[in-house]
């Protein structure tokens, strides 16, 4: 895991979506296309607003929605769908195509199948993803599988992943918030040659000192991240306040 941290949110995802653009562009260069996995929520805001920006061609690129609640239309305001639609799709010209998590269909199981044996077909190249205050990929709260090989899954939501959704401003009350989601399984995060991990503010803290310093298994779903050759995380000042003195040291190190 290669960690960076920078200043502010702004910063950080300023910094992120760059180097995003280099992996991209990389992917472009040797094969021609590339497929890429987009997050939502609120640490992803400054990094599409930069990635909408990057100079990729983007009609070679296909795009992967990695989590969207279970039994939510498309045009509520708190779909993740509505989220990708305005902050992304919209806002890039010609892009090849956007494959999203339709959390409305009927047979949730079924679309899981669907958007499995789509992924099965494009290799990623890179995920642009986030960890949740409790700790999850996606939507994969703890104790998160990861043994399950299905590429997509429908899961269950922990009351402080719920709590989180409405924290944002997303729902107007917890009973607002669903009580499940289709998320992409965390073996399929790890398959991506490059994970360009986002995190900001305080309230991530716990979550990134554990994912880094904590011990690796599924209370900690984020901590999988540590096994995987090409893990980018881009932390602001606030996200890594939690992080002993020797980690920091150990970063500024390696990054100089």
């Amino acid at each position: 895991m290669h960690v960076a941290i920078t200043r502010n949110k702004r910063e950080n995802g300023r910094t992120a979506a760059a180097f995003a653009e280099v992996c991209l562009q990389e992917a472009l260069n040797v094969r021609g296309q590339a497929n890429l996995i987009l997050a939502t929520g609120a640490s992803q805001f400054e990094m599409l607003e930069h990635l909408v920006g990057a100079c990729v061609d983007w009609s070679k690129v296909t795009v992967f929605h990695l989590d969207e609640y279970l039994g939510l239309g498309a045009d509520h305001p708190a779909s993740f769908r509505k989220y990708l639609r305005e902050r992304f799709h919209q806002r890039v010209a010609g892009l090849r195509e956007f494959v999203y998590v339709n959390g409305d269909a009927p047979d949730g199981a079924a679309e899981c199948r669907r958007l499995g044996q789509i992924i099965g077909r494009h290799p990623i190249d890179v995920a642009c993803i986030g960890i949740g205050e409790n700790g999850h990929l996606a939507f994969n709260d703890p104790p998160a599988d990861f043994q399950t090989d299905e590429p997509y899954l429908v899961v269950n939501l922990d009351e402080a992943c719920r709590r989180q959704q409405l924290g944002e401003g997303w729902f107007h009350s917890l009973d607002d918030v669903p009580r499940q989601a289709i998320s992409m399984s965390v073996r399929q995060m790890l398959k991506s040659r490059c994970l360009i991990v986002t995190v900001s503010d305080q309230r991530k803290a716990p979550a990134v000192r554990d994912a880094i310093e904590g011990s690796l298994g599924p209370i900690a779903p984020a901590s999988a991240l540590r096994v995987h050759a090409r893990c980018h995380l881009f932390l602001d000042e606030p996200a890594a306040s939690m992080l002993r003195a020797q980690t920091r040291v150990l970063i500024e190190t390696t990054a100089g």
